[in-house]
């Protein structure tokens, strides 16, 4: 299933419904690019494990631009998911956190989604 985007601001009690089983926390774009350079790094992996039509089902939520991801009362930083770096990968069973990879994740995410 192809990569599902949510734009910033959303609320984030409404990803906790959402169908898909990861949801995927980075940057917002600035004149169609990711501002975050660790975001831009593992994005071709994003993009290959999630994109194809027989991949995971996953969302990507951006955060917002740099001075409102910065902000300790971003949205995303508080509950549910208490996201404190981008890029992060979370895996959703039940509407729960299941799993989190905030690093490394170039190397991790084969792994993380099959487990």
């Amino acid at each position: 299933m192809p990569l599902r985007e949510v734009e910033f601001p959303s609320d984030p009690k409404d990803l906790e419904h959402a169908k898909e089983q990861f949801l995927i926390f980075y940057s917002s774009r600035v004149n169609g690019q990711l501002w975050c350079p660790d975001c831009v790094a593992v994005d071709r992996t994003i993009q290959d494990t999630f994109g194809p039509e027989d991949g995971p089902h996953a969302v990507v939520v951006y955060v917002g631009q740099k001075p409102e991801w910065k902000t300790p009362s971003n949205i995303f930083r508080g509950e549910p998911w208490q996201v404190t770096s981008v890029p992060t990968v979370i895996k959703v069973e039940d509407s729960k956190v299941a799993g989190r990879l905030d690093s490394e994740i170039n190397t991790l995410l084969a792994d993380f989604i099959r487990r």
